[in-house]
């Protein structure tokens, strides 16, 4: 370990005087129901080394089979981030030593990838910024080595192989990023597009999306980057930024202290919100890469990738603009209601039953999304179907039940499965509330509020809205509110 200090406070002046340079490898699992190279599943949480095989556990004489289904995964994945798909890509074999690696070498891929040269863009502090993906290849996982929990668990290592096979995607960014919180939307929007298209479940506690980050600092405006160190363990979008805040903090007191960065593997120390050395940082050259004599090249050709191609659904970036443009809803609605494929999907079936675009969103943001937050449901859990909350937005909207009305029915709804209709006709909660009913509760609210009659007719419009409110509390909430407004404006005025 450096002998300068490495967590002395850093001044804002120091931090406006150099630059972060940020690249991150993030490793995907591939949503397959085997693995990559034998039959065995990857079903997440059965017992320790029960999904295994001669062939994952590399036994003398076996050979590995690739799984069509992880070349297309791994093809989607490349086509939905802007890459190139290369029609020749081939595996290697990766060497190093390590409990959970069986074989003593990782099937990966390293001269011919399978894509690469791509992109995505990311939305920061206002304004976009493309983020290049350098390649985008296949590899199988290790297993999973345990330290914790086990007898004698202080003096020895137990390893769990199921892991080991499973399907790998790994896409490496170009060193685009220049702050933690770049680097968190980047990651952000890359999951989201790996959850669009279906190529992982991205679940970071299970394991299926895990990032390495590279991280330097520079001069800024200086044209060379400088010694970058990889740090691991990053297992949450949180630990990422703190991690790269921690190390950027790090690099700068050492270079101001007059020290030099060593190019190192580090670890997150979430217990100690700092990062700890691990081991000096490979090259290539370290892992003795060869071509894998057991497998054939992969061949990708062009019917092949025309046809994954027309699979793909349609992205966020461009749903968010096709919503803002047929649904007439704010960029930030439909930034909220892209979140999910499912969530979208949601959305988009409400309005083809007849809701409109605007009230749909206002409907799901304020009442149905906190209540499927209160009660621990995703959207494809809600009690209320889409061509429900569709119904009852149109019951609200032609003015037979007020909106204040349309929220119990909404959650009695939630609760019981009910339709709006039903709920508004056993319990009479129809708008039926009558003009005169409606006037005589507008003058006796005119009546108790001179003072703010006085600001109204001095030009202060804003306490139109208390005297409607208070004429919509005396009919509970029953009364049309068109009808009000136009009653209460007419008295005022």
């Amino acid at each position: 370990m450096t002998k300068f200090a490495t967590e002395s406070a850093v001044t804002p002046e120091l931090l406006a005087k150099y630059e972060p340079v940020v690249g991150l490898e993030v490793h995907a699992q591939l949503l397959t129901r085997t693995k990559i190279f034998c039959s065995c599943s990857t079903r997440f949480g059965d017992a320790p080394n029960s999904n295994v095989c001669p062939v994952c556990l590399g036994l003398p004489g076996t050979l590995p089979v690739l799984n069509k289904r992880a070349v297309e995964m791994g093809m989607r994945a490349a086509l939905a981030l802007n890459c190139t798909v290369h029609e020749h890509s081939r595996f290697a074999r990766k060497n190093y030593f390590y409990p959970d690696l069986p074989k003593g070498y990782q099937i990966s891929q390293y001269e011919l990838p399978l894509a690469t040269g791509g992109w995505i863009e990311v939305e920061h502090g206002g304004s976009t910024k493309r983020i290049g993906i350098t390649r985008l290849h296949l590899e199988e996982d290790a297993g999973k080595s345990l330290h914790d929990g086990f007898p004698h668990s202080d003096e020895k290592t137990y390893v769990d192989f199921n892991r080991c096979g499973t399907p790998l995607s790994e896409i490496v960014s170009e060193p685009d990023m220049r702050s933690p919180d770049e680097a968190y939307a980047y990651l952000t929007t890359l999951r989201q597009i790996l959850l669009y298209t279906g190529v992982s479940d991205c679940n970071m506690e299970e394991g299926s999306l895990r990032c390495d980050a590279n991280v330097s600092v520079r001069l800024r405006g200086a044209p060379e980057f400088g010694t970058k160190v990889e740090v691991k363990n990053l297992n949450s979008f949180r630990y990422l930024a703190k991690a790269l805040q921690f190390e950027i903090e790090r690099h700068i007191g050492v270079l101001e202290s007059g020290g030099k960065i060593v190019q190192e593997t580090r670890l997150w120390n979430q217990a100690a919100s700092r990062t700890d050395p691990m081991r000096s940082k490979e090259k290539a050259h370290d892992y003795r890469y060869f071509p894998e004599p057991d497998l054939l090249p992969v061949h990708v050709g062009k019917d092949w990738l025309a046809e994954v191609r027309s699979s793909l659904p349609e992205l966020p970036s461009a749903k968010r603009s096709r919503f803002v443009s047929d649904y007439a809803i704010t960029a930030y609605d439909a930034e909220i209601l892209t979140a999910t494929r499912e969530l979208a999907d949601f959305f988009e079936a409400a309005v083809k039953s007849g809701a409109a675009g605007k009230a749909t969103a206002n409907w799901m943001q304020t009442e149905l999304l906190r209540r499927l937050n209160d009660s621990g449901k995703e959207i494809t859990g809600s009690p209320v179907a889409p061509e429900a909350l569709a119904d009852l937005i149109k019951l609200v909207e032609a003015g037979k039940i007020t909106a204040a009305v349309g929220k119990k029915v909404f959650a009695t709804m939630f609760e019981s499965g009910r339709s709006a209709a039903d709920i508004v006709a056993a319990e009479s909660l129809g708008a039926q509330v009558a003009d005169d009913a409606i006037e005589k509760a507008a003058r006796e609210v005119i009546a108790k509020n001179p003072d703010n009659v006085a600001k109204f007719k001095s030009g202060n419009e804003g306490v139109f809205k208390f005297f409607v409110g208070q004429v919509m509390k005396a009919t509970k909430g029953q009364a049309n509110p068109q009808v009000v407004n136009d009653i209460v404006r007419k008295l005022l005025s």
